[in-house]
């Protein structure tokens, strides 16, 4: 691999899964959802709030940024403090300053590339983490090929459809990019594996998913160290847990 990017080949599995389950804001460590008590330069361009978000256009804090916190930006891996190769995949700036994106470039975007790979001593995320599902990949796939531009759009703006919201169609999605870099694998952040409907469907009781997603008090706020969800998917996220959370 020709940048800084790849992940050294000599890191353990065990060794990667004590650090990225390690504490620190950016990491993946917290207690179960229920608690007691280069250079940016002209790339960048700005929606005001007001205007809704294109389906055609990818969007890099709502929908590429979650998925480098939830499977990248971890301790022990490309969080600030870990910084692993040199990379930092916290923020728009440490994503274009080390990852080496070319905008509107594939082949030449060693980022694309390690998502990719099939060696599984190339990949990232490494073994024994989850690689990024097809649909995480053709997004970040997308947002280069569009420019790697750092476009914001008001999430919350227009119809969000909460009407008979599928679990394979429409929850899981959302949990995937916002949730299961952490809740997955092996050694699963709190003992809470949300890989699965089964693993989903645990933590629906005493509102623990609910009250998670939407920063209730007495609620670990998730996703941990991030964002919080667009009100638009923690709705969809609650019609469907009215609707019975059915493994749709």
């Amino acid at each position: 691999m020709k940048s800084n990017l790849r992940l050294s080949a000599t890191v353990t599995g065990s060794f990667l899964l004590a650090l990225i389950f390690s504490g620190g804001l950016q990491s993946c460590k917290h207690d179960p959802f229920f608690t007691d008590g280069i250079d940016p330069g002209d790339t960048t361009v700005v929606v005001t709030p007001t205007n809704p978000c294109d389906p055609a256009t990818v969007y890099f804090e709502s929908q590429v940024l979650p998925i480098f916190q939830s499977n990248c930006a971890l301790s022990g891996c490309h969080d600030e403090a870990s910084r692993q190769d040199g990379v930092i995949l916290t923020s728009y700036q440490r994503v274009m300053e080390t990852a080496d994106v070319r905008p509107g470039n594939l082949s030449g975007s060693d980022l694309y590339e390690v998502i990719t790979e099939t060696r599984a001593d190339k990949i990232m995320p490494p073994p024994p983490r989850q690689m990024l599902t097809s649909a995480q990949i053709n997004v970040i796939r997308d947002w280069i090929t569009q420019g790697a531009k750092n476009l914001t759009c008001d999430v919350n703006a227009g119809v969000c459809n909460t009407d008979n919201r599928s679990y394979a169609q429409h929850i899981r999605p959302i949990i995937q990019n916002f949730c299961q870099g952490c809740h997955s694998g092996a050694t699963p952040s709190g003992g809470i594996d949300l890989s699965t409907y089964a693993g989903i469907n645990a933590v629906i009781p005493n509102n623990r998913l609910v009250g998670a997603i939407e920063h209730l008090p007495g609620f670990t706020a998730m996703p941990l160290g991030g964002a919080k969800m667009s009100a638009c998917n923690i709705n969809q996220i609650k019609a469907w847990v009215a609707a019975g959370a059915l493994n749709n």
